[in-house]
């Protein structure tokens, strides 16, 4: 079912999508807020995870500009997500319409469930570290930088130059990684650390965890705020949309970036319960009123569409879970996109 707009086929985004040369990995917003096709990629799966139908680009276009994302930007955003397989296209006349592929619901179920209930636990620990030891010369500092990259990707950090360490079991994925890579003279083990200097915390300092409490603290401090509002209704539609969208871009890289450590190697104080805290009750008190401003735009386009947007919340999100298979995942755009994300940024901290 899609509904007919009054745009003009010159306006639509280029299907040929951006060439081989294009850049495709987004930077930050100026002003510090989440990139176009991220944000579009977070509404779309907020509100829009569970529909086969497209939703016209006109009305895409009018759901960024709450963000303040030009017509053109948002635009750019569609055809470079459409371009690589993170949403599918329909036309129709003269409407264009946009989609999320089916293959990539039960992964986006599976990565807002992750984002929902980060941070509500820790992982249990059995004391052993997953080490890996490498050796690779200056004059190959391509690779250096990809394996650092890589690793930490998987959680590890560096512990010494060419040591580096995950209390988590990560003895397979690292030396799959050191495969593909072509790192010959690596090691991977598994140990318990024996000695430790006095004036040190050991191998957790490994982690930059006072840069990471700081971060969750100026989230719980700027979110705290927002949250007294929502609690006494005083968040309008077109805020709570913006605020909520935000607000889950900015924990998804927290989910991303926080190696996830054993609550006994975390410092206190840690203000991750803080901001967790914070997330959650923000996430689902404004889903109500923004899911309503997203009816209301789309509805302007295409109100046969408008009466389908729904929210997710944890419960939502963990039944389809359960019923699609705890755990599903496959190797989808969505999938090879947010890595290919983590992978770039953390290009951006071994530089």
């Amino acid at each position: 079912m899609t509904a007919t707009s009054h745009e003009h086929p010159a306006s639509d985004p280029d299907p040929r999508g951006p060439g081989p040369g294009d850049q495709v990995t987004e930077e930050r917003r100026p002003n510090g807020g989440a990139r176009p096709q991220q944000l579009l990629t977070s509404l779309l799966g907020d509100f829009w995870y569970w529909r086969e139908e497209h939703i016209p680009s006109s009305a895409l276009v009018e759901l960024l500009g709450e963000f303040g994302i030009t017509p053109s930007g948002a635009r750019t955003a569609m055809r470079r997500l459409a371009a690589r397989g993170l949403l599918t296209v329909r036309r129709a006349g003269r409407t264009t319409a946009y989609g999320i592929p089916p293959r990539s619901v039960a992964v986006i179920v599976e990565h807002t469930y992750r984002m929902l209930t980060f941070g509500a636990s820790t992982p249990e620990w059995d004391g052993q570290w997953t080490v890996v030891a490498f050796s690779v010369p200056e004059q190959d500092r391509g690779l250096r930088t990809a394996l650092r990259s890589r690793l930490r990707v998987l959680g590890f950090a560096p512990l010494y130059d060419g040591v580096w360490v995950s209390p988590h079991e990560q003895g397979a994925a690292a030396a799959a990684v050191l495969d593909e890579l072509g790192v010959t003279t690596a090691t991977v083990l598994r140990s318990a650390e024996v000695r430790r200097a006095a004036d040190a915390d050991g191998v957790r300092t490994a982690f930059d965890l006072d840069t990471l409490h700081h971060d969750y603290r100026r989230f719980a401090e700027r979110y705290e705020p927002v949250l007294d509002r929502a609690a006494a209704g005083r968040i309008d539609p077109a805020e709570a949309l913006r605020v909520r969208t935000e607000l889950g871009a900015e924990w998804r890289d927290f989910e991303q970036t926080d190696p996830d450590l054993p609550a006994e190697l975390l410092p206190d104080p840690f203000a991750r319960d803080r901001a967790q805290h914070v997330f959650v009750e923000v996430y689902h008190r404004l889903g109500p009123v923004a899911e309503l401003r997203f009816r209301q735009i789309l509805g302007r386009t295409a109100p046969g569409l408008a009466e389908l947007v729904t929210r997710h919340d944890l419960d939502s999100v963990t039944a389809l879970r359960q019923s699609l298979g705890e755990g599903a995942h496959g190797d989808t755009p969505f999938e090879r996109a947010t890595t290919a994300r983590r992978i770039a940024e953390a290009d951006r901290q071994s530089r």
